[in-house]
């Protein structure tokens, strides 16, 4: 029987120490699986990594609403530190247009006193010049004297959709005149030639007497009557046989104008009779004649 060759045993190779603790040791070398380390690489690599999204937009939002607030808290604080400087600057503002207010009505009462005293001497005056009916008839004529008596009352207005702005304090704020349906100053003109030419011995327009120095214009948004704006309606007054003049206007190439402003603009305009109006005295009647010039200018020769 042959013979087996001997075996020769190699010694074992030493165990490590910690063999027995495998998955220890390879929690402690691993701690994130590959799985997730794999999936996290990813969103870094995509640009997903940090916050989520929804966390940054509110950080954002919160980060902004602060700034706003801080925005605001300062404006507030320099406008509080400011309001009394512009408080002061307001009432001063107020205290100097209530002067000049005051001071403008204490001139304008100057001036009515001396027109007063300027109307009463022209009357005086007109009275010693001849007889007493001499003298009402140049003081009506002139309209130096208030006068009563029958005649007509005519108003006119703008149209209903037309825009005045007239408040009694800034007469006609709107801008420009039309032909949209507002009273222009050219209609009052036709009005008050019309009353003329129908008899009337005295006119007024909203208390303004007119006399033949008087002048009924535009300046801006108003209607002047010598100098002094008026404020729609427009109420004339006239003085005489008020059937007549009532008839002879209404029939009267002025007074189919009118009709045919209120045909085709809208513009109101009444007319009526009545058995007694009351005209004021112009403020002042001032007439001033041209004299010839007594100097003689000598021509050179040639």
């Amino acid at each position: 029987m042959p013979q087996q060759p001997p075996v020769r045993s190699s010694p074992a190779r030493p165990q490590r120490p910690d063999a027995s603790m495998s998955l220890i040791t390879n929690v402690m070398d691993h701690s994130l699986d590959d799985g997730y380390a794999e999936a996290a690489a990813r969103k870094k690599s995509a640009g997903e990594g940090g916050l989520p999204k929804t966390l940054r937009a509110k950080l954002g939002l919160a980060g902004g609403l602060v700034l706003a607030a801080l925005v605001v808290t300062l404006g507030a604080a320099q406008a509080h530190g400011a309001a009394p400087v512009v408080a002061k600057e307001h009432q001063e503002l107020i205290d100097r247009i209530d002067g000049e207010t005051a001071s403008a009505d204490k001139l304008e009462h100057t001036v009515d006193k001396l027109r007063d005293d300027v109307s009463a001497r022209q009357r005086a005056a007109l009275k010693s010049s001849g007889g007493s009916d001499q003298a009402d008839l140049v003081g009506l004529l002139s309209g130096a004297t208030a006068v009563h008596g029958p005649g007509v009352k005519l108003v006119v207005n703008d149209a209903k959709e037309a825009s005045s702005g007239g408040d009694g304090t800034n007469p006609r704020e709107t801008s420009g005149f039309s032909d949209s349906g507002r009273v222009r100053d050219r209609d009052m003109q036709r009005v008050v030639n019309g009353l003329w030419a129908s008899g009337a011995e005295a006119v007024s327009i909203n208390g303004q007497r007119l006399t033949a120095l008087s002048a009924i214009r535009a300046a801006g948004d108003a209607i002047l009557v010598d100098n002094r704006p008026l404020v729609p309606p427009y109420t004339v007054l006239a003085v005489g046989d008020g059937e007549r003049l009532s008839t002879g206007f209404q029939n009267g190439a002025d007074g189919l104008y009118l009709h045919a402003l209120e045909e085709n603009f809208g513009i109101r305009a009444t007319i009526s009779t009545e058995s007694d109006v009351r005209l004021p005295a112009a403020p002042s009647v001032i007439v001033r004649t041209a004299q010839p010039s007594t100097e003689k200018t000598e021509k050179g020769t040639s």
